[in-house]
């Protein structure tokens, strides 16, 4: 954690010690009363957090905010559902890297039940979320939409945005050799393992999207979301 996140902060604050972010504080970071850490509030301001007291119950402390955190990018992210031990990678590093919006689509090649996976019955996917921000030191969370298709995704995603989508059938141009606007508000698409079906691709091609790729070889899932959006930003001036 670069930065222990809150719901809500305010001038004084506890957290008791079953919380985990207690214990980040006691164990790993060894912070006593009187030391200082960087705190913030999601989707808000962030700033400086110093311990007024800790016992064996709870740490108490204080916290002067020092403005808002930094917005995050003008990417949508539309990945394809996948299993929920690779989701919860996907969700972590996509808000680390910055990603705007991400909307998780059940597809045609992908295991239907991934949708109702526990992860987002219990809301852990939110936690997953937080901890992505924190590992970033900034505030900001992606909002997560949920579609049933890959029609429904690309509504969800609204516009206008340049669309862009990974595929490793047809002929495209490398990603990282794209040209893309630094200004530009860009939707990237994601299949899983087994890749979008030939009917999803021609509702690529009538909803105008431009194909590219990462070359040659077929990753995983969440190694695809970490390369694409990290060329992505890269090609947009922002990492």
């Amino acid at each position: 954690m670069n930065i222990i996140l809150f719901d809500q902060l305010k001038d004084e604050n506890i957290i008791p010690f079953g919380d985990e972010r207690a214990s980040h504080i006691r164990k790993v970071l060894r912070l006593g009363t009187g030391d200082t850490f960087k705190a913030g509030v999601i989707n808000g301001q962030k700033g400086i957090a110093r311990i007024t007291a800790m016992d064996n119950q709870r740490i108490s402390f204080s916290f002067v905010g020092e403005g808002m955190g930094k917005p995050l990018h003008p990417v949508v992210l539309l990945v394809a559902q996948v299993r929920p031990i690779s989701m919860r990678r996907i969700l972590r590093e996509a808000v680390s890297l910055g990603v705007g919006k991400i909307i998780l689509t059940t597809t045609d090649t992908a295991e239907k039940s991934y949708a109702q996976a526990k992860l987002y019955e219990s809301g852990e996917y939110r936690s997953i979320l937080i901890d992505g921000a924190m590992q970033s030191g900034e505030t900001a969370i992606a909002e997560v939409l949920f579609a049933s298709s890959v029609q429904e995704a690309i509504t969800l995603a609204g516009g206008p945005l340049l669309r862009i989508v990974l595929d490793n059938k047809r002929e495209a141009e490398p990603l990282s050799m794209m040209h893309i606007e630094r200004d530009a508000s860009v939707l990237l698409a994601i299949g899983g393992e087994r890749g979008f079906s030939d009917r999803e691709r021609e509702v690529f091609d009538t909803r105008g999207f431009q194909y590219a790729s990462l070359g040659t070889r077929i990753l995983r899932t969440e190694t695809a979301v970490s390369a694409g959006v990290a060329l992505l930003l890269g090609r947009m001036g922002l990492l």
